[in-house]
């Protein structure tokens, strides 16, 4: 099978890495992809804003299959064209990844089908925005509607906070996707990520994960893509997993289907484990970046099987095997991201992969031939453990031996997981 990667990150580094594991593979390109993808993939400059260009190249090559990683490529409906063209694709169409593209496009499904969420109002301007929240009270949650990088969310603890992150939305700190506001309850609990294959019919629920979005030790500082992610999350029990299932997924898949946009591709479900069960704080549509890392890492089945079988209505012919131990990543960054960092600082030594380990690259290019930091986060430190403890020491152990001098990570990845298995 041909196939061509879609995207240029850490979580794509992690698919290719994967995907070239398989048998059935002949050929792997991928656009634009990244030095670390190069290892298993023949790079491809393609503009993959242009949905032409990227089917001639497929026609060209005589693409079998293509997996989009990032949410912008499927938001923008690349999936719809590459399947109008004939070509089988791994990703959902441009009306389903509204589930990711709008926050309020999935709070008014939850409504239409009683899935667990917190409660909700969407606004188009900042004064009844304010209003709601002076009403509401503080803490409470403001997000801008469309795709913000991650970043586009506020856990707001003070009701000036709130206002403020009301009025960046408004303001234009996020562009477009702030042009609408969803203002929603906060819920208290613990955070995990859940993730789950649908070929639109067919359910195939895949691994559980927790993430750190904040830049600082102790979950402290401003939110970010992610600082880390370790997995299985250990709050995600067999009977929470099921519920999440039963009360999540199957009334998404159901009623995306009852509205006319079946649903094919991947479910990443960031979760609240609240007194009441697990409930939806949001939908993305893609793997998650660094969650699909220290999936791929725990993953022993052929991904690419199991990715055409979702692309291809086939899903319930397929299974996914995981590995019993933990995997953690740590997210090296570029000195002051989530701010302003410097761009191009030299990469100068990654160490060899093993079995057990591996670093993913994420913001990486080669410049005169030297290896250098594009990104605010750059690189993936990525490794296994039978515990989240053990896999813990790993990552670190292995990131210690990076050099590269602009780069920093937080040092308390997986603390959560850590202490439970002390206690």
């Amino acid at each position: 099978m041909k196939v061509l990667l879609i995207g240029s990150g850490g979580r794509e580094h992690a698919l290719a890495w994967k995907i070239a594991q398989s048998p059935l593979l002949d050929a792997l390109y991928a656009a634009p992809g990244n030095p670390g993808i190069a290892d298993h993939a023949m790079l491809v400059e393609l503009n993959v804003e242009d949905h032409a260009a990227v089917i001639a190249f497929a026609k060209e090559k005589a693409i079998d299959f293509v997996v989009i990683g990032p949410e912008a490529p499927l938001v923008a409906g690349l999936a719809d064209d590459l399947r109008a063209a004939g070509i089988a694709t791994f990703g959902p169409s441009k009306a389903a990844a509204q589930l990711e593209g709008s926050k309020g496009f999935t709070k008014d499904l939850c409504a239409r089908y009683d899935i667990p969420t917190g409660a909700y109002q969407r606004f188009k301007s900042a004064e009844p925005a304010k209003d709601y929240v002076r009403a509401q009270g503080a803490p409470i949650v403001i997000k801008a509607d469309g795709l913000a990088a991650g970043k586009g969310v506020t856990v707001a603890m003070t009701e000036a906070e709130a206002l403020a992150a009301i009025d960046d939305c408004f303001d234009g700190a996020f562009g477009a996707a702030g042009a609408e506001v969803v203002v929603e309850a906060f819920l208290d609990g613990e955070e995990a990520s859940f993730f789950c294959l649908s070929d639109g019919k067919t359910a195939l629920a895949l691994a559980t994960a927790q993430d750190h979005k904040r830049v600082g030790d102790g979950d402290t500082g401003p939110n970010t893509g992610g600082m880390g992610a370790y997995s299985p999350a250990p709050v995600m029990t067999a009977t929470m997993v099921e519920r999440t299932m039963k009360e999540i997924i199957e009334p998404t898949i159901s009623g995306m289907a009852k509205d006319g946009n079946p649903f094919s591709g991947v479910f990443f479900a960031g979760l609240m484990i609240t007194a009441k069960g697990p409930e939806l704080i949001e939908y993305n549509v893609r793997f998650g970046d660094p969650e699909c890392q220290v999936l791929m890492m725990r993953l022993k089945s052929d991904l690419l099987p199991i990715l055409y079988a979702t692309a291809t209505g086939t899903l319930d012919r397929v299974d996914a095997e995981w590995r019993d131990e933990a995997a953690l990543t740590v997210v090296l960054a570029s000195k002051g991201y989530p701010g302003a960092y410097d761009k191009n600082t030299p990469i100068a030594h990654i160490p060899e992969a093993s079995e057990e380990a591996k670093v993913f690259h994420a913001g990486t290019a080669l410049k005169d031939d030297r290896l250098v930091a594009t990104g605010g986060r750059v690189l993936n430190v990525t490794a296994l453990g039978k515990t989240v403890t053990e896999a813990q020491a790993h990552a670190y152990a292995l990131a210690d031996r990076v050099e590269w001098e602009n780069g920093f990570c937080r040092r308390d990845i997986g603390w959560q997981a850590v202490a439970r298995e002390k206690a």
